[in-house]
């Protein structure tokens, strides 16, 4: 069974390759010449009996077959190293730390984080929150998370995460004594709003098709952490991503009475740091098979 087994430095350079979609950064990455890294990469196609990449001019595209080899094989050599790193780690644990918005731990990462401890508990996930780019962390991280494209250095190779989109949301409470069943009946609500997101709710009524009216009042707050706090108060409605009312959505403190109507957002991408630690891979796996939002359903 072994001799069918492809060379481990040709799928290492392939690995590389896909990760920075170049040639010439996956050899600076193995310390090796442009050259070498083609050749390993040829003799994996050849090996497999399929294309990896598409070659164009100063630029390497993965073909399907290169993005479905990719995925797995990257995990695979991420297991290896951590198997290796088993017989070589001193008393110290294994840790990975992640990069992320504040609001973005404390209302989807934390919530999730026993998932990955139960399955990895050789692994210590450090949680390190700044508001700042990826490029302009004070404190060096192995993985980041943030939405859109913007503000990552050009060492960092992203890859897309989760899609997202923000929508209307309030107690139970006060959906029952005040129904929201569209948006003309924002005009009996008082609308809750962050500094930091200001402009969500007037996208959102854009979407919803609501011009002329006008809500019963309108309450703002710094974060929107706060505003989350005030809706499950029953100050008002709120409108917030998906990807930060997981808990409130799913243990019913808030409702989503008008879930069809989204607010489209930026959506996540993970970057994972050329200095990583072998775990951080691991991490990054358990992240891109991670479930998706909690229901909307009102």
């Amino acid at each position: 069974m072994t001799d069918r087994l492809p060379p481990l430095n040709a799928v290492r350079a392939f690995v590389a390759a896909a990760r920075h979609q170049s040639f010439t950064r996956a050899a600076v990455e193995l310390h090796v010449t442009h050259s070498a890294v083609s050749r390993q990469v040829k003799s994996l196609e050849s090996f497999l009996g399929t294309a990896l990449f598409e070659r164009r001019i100063r630029q390497v595209v993965l073909t399907s077959a290169g993005q479905a080899f990719f995925a797995e094989a990257s995990a695979a050599l991420a297991q290896i190293a951590l198997a290796a790193a088993a017989f070589t780690r001193t008393t110290a644990p294994q840790a990975v730390r992640v990069n992320v918005r504040p609001s973005f731990a404390v209302r989807w990462l934390i919530p999730q984080l026993p998932d990955f401890v139960a399955r990895h508990p050789g692994i210590e996930p450090q949680v390190v929150t700044s508001t700042a780019a990826p490029g302009r962390a004070k404190e060096g991280f192995d993985v980041a998370v943030r939405r859109g494209l913007q503000g990552w250095p050009p060492s960092i190779q992203v890859q897309p995460w989760l899609e997202d989109g923000a929508v209307v949301v309030g107690s139970p409470e006060l959906l029952a004594a005040t129904p929201l069943a569209r948006a003309a009946d924002l005009s009996a609500h008082v609308l809750l709003s962050a500094r930091s997101r200001r402009s969500d709710w007037d996208d959102w009524l854009a979407v919803a098709g609501w011009r002329r009216g006008k809500p019963a009042g309108r309450l703002q707050f710094d974060h929107l952490h706060l505003v989350l706090q005030a809706a499950a108060d029953g100050l008002g409605l709120a409108i917030a991503p998906l990807s930060l009312l997981g808990q409130d959505l799913a243990r019913g403190r808030l409702l989503a009475p008008l879930p069809a109507q989204r607010l489209p957002l930026e959506r996540y991408y993970l970057g994972l740091a050329p200095d990583a630690a072998p775990q951080a891979a691991v991490f990054v796996q358990w992240l891109l098979a991670s479930p998706g939002f909690a229901s909307t359903a009102a």
